[in-house]
């Protein structure tokens, strides 16, 4: 009996020393993004920091750098690896120099709605790809939503003749660039900073964005048509190096995962509400034309696209993109 109690005192020593550990010396995690703080990115990285706050209290302090305050996306899974920052949640085209199977994304046509990519990326394979990083000594946390992406243009885009020749700016992704390959238009890889100038400048022929970056950075007012596509997904991945998070102790992991859960869930809300929002704002501006594809012509869309499905299968894994596709179908 003596022998039990003297165990449980010392596991109750052990856990007042940390916990006096941790207030004396508190973990500090910074969050560097890249976009402004009203954008769904924005809201949930402030939304992580206060609940953690209120959890935690003084022995975790989240510090949230937005705007590139910190670092830009193609530099910040650098300096994670490095420790100069913990968490981020660049675009998931970001991640394609760490991994290619993370390019399922960025493939046209391949997922009906904002539904069916929650769908995939909460279900067995999408959280499987999370872990698809591992090996570069990253840990990926959770997705985060910005939207279906629709494409605008200079010139009514109905069938895919309609976009041939026209030079169209994408990420840096190789899934993309081949997308727009696949119809006959010219894929120009550009910094999102530089997109209004080159669409104002006529640089550029057309983009593709959700509505929220469409109304937010105004490419609405230099775009005279926005076709109503939904034919990829814009979203971010949440993500930490391997080092930091296995370093920390399991309980206040746990709690930040929880944490973290919830503020992805919160901002995912956000940007639901927002695309709604944004494509009424856009239509009601009378800027731009905001056209809908009739059946027939979404069918040629994806007809025409489809082979770029085939073309990246090797890289992303056959099983995923079946995965996708059953997501359309699940209710």
């Amino acid at each position: 009996m003596i022998r039990k109690l003297t165990v449980a005192a010392l596991g109750l020593a052990a856990m007042i020393a940390t916990s006096a550990s941790l207030a004396d010396d508190p973990i500090d995690i910074k969050f560097s993004h890249v976009v402004a703080e009203n954008t769904p990115k924005g809201q949930m990285a402030n939304k992580f920091r206060d609940l953690v706050a209120e959890r935690l209290g003084g022995n975790v302090v989240v510090e949230v750098y937005p705007n590139s305050q910190l670092f830009g996306d193609d530099k910040v899974l650098e300096a994670m690896l490095l420790g100069d920052v913990q968490l981020a949640a660049p675009s998931l085209s970001k991640f394609s120099r760490y991994t290619k199977q993370l390019d399922i994304f960025d493939l046209p046509f391949l997922f009906n709605d904002i539904a069916a990519v929650d769908r995939f990326q909460m279900g067995p394979d999408g959280q499987k790809l999370l872990g698809s990083l591992k090996k570069k000594g990253l840990v990926g946390l959770g997705y985060l939503h910005n939207g279906m992406k629709q494409m605008s243009a200079d010139r009514p885009l109905h069938t895919p003749a309609d976009i041939r020749g026209l030079k169209m700016r994408i990420q840096a992704s190789d899934v993309l660039a081949a997308q727009y390959e696949a119809v006959g238009a010219v894929p120009v890889k550009k910094p999102f900073s530089e997109v209004f100038t080159l669409l104002q400048t006529k640089a550029i022929d057309g983009t593709e964005n959700p509505w929220s970056n469409a109304y937010s950075q105004k490419f609405y007012e230099v775009q005279p048509y926005i076709t109503e596509t939904d034919h990829g997904v814009l979203d971010y991945m949440v993500v930490t190096s391997s080092e930091f998070w296995m370093d920390l102790p399991d309980d206040v992991r746990n709690e930040l995962k929880t944490a973290l859960d919830e503020a992805v869930a919160y901002g995912n809300q956000v940007a639901a509400d927002l695309a709604k929002e944004d494509r009424q704002k856009i239509i009601d501006s009378k800027r731009t034309e905001v056209i809908a594809l009739t059946p027939e012509e979404r069918a040629q869309w994806v007809e025409a696209m489809k082979p770029v499905w085939k073309k990246f299968e090797p890289q992303i894994g056959k099983e995923y993109i079946d995965a996708a596709r059953a997501a359309n179908q699940a209710k």
